[in-house]
C-alpha cells in the first residue's frame, strides 16, 4: 500500500464535488481530487507570476461554468 497523506477540505466542497461526480466515471470524490491534482502537476512547476492566455482563461471559465461555481 503506498504512503498516503490527508488533506482537509470544507464539507460544502465536499458535498458539491459528491454531487457533481454522481454518475461519471469517479468512484469517490478522493479519486476525482486525485485526479484534478495530478492533472495539474503534470505541468512540472506552479509558478505565481505565470500568467494565463487568452484561451487558458476561456478555458477555465467554461470549466467552472460547467461545473456551477459561475
Amino acid at each position: 500500500m503506498p504512503n498516503k497523506a490527508t488533506i482537509k477540505i470544507p464539507k460544502a466542497l465536499y458535498e458539491s464535488l459528491k454531487k457533481q461526480i454522481e454518475g461519471t466515471g469517479f468512484s469517490s470524490v478522493t479519486d476525482f481530487i486525485i485526479y484534478v491534482m495530478r492533472d495539474i502537476a503534470s505541468s512540472g512547476s506552479i509558478h505565481e507570476d505565470s500568467t494565463l492566455t487568452k484561451k487558458e482563461l476561456s478555458q477555465i471559465r467554461q470549466r467552472l461554468k460547467s461545473l456551477g461555481y459561475i
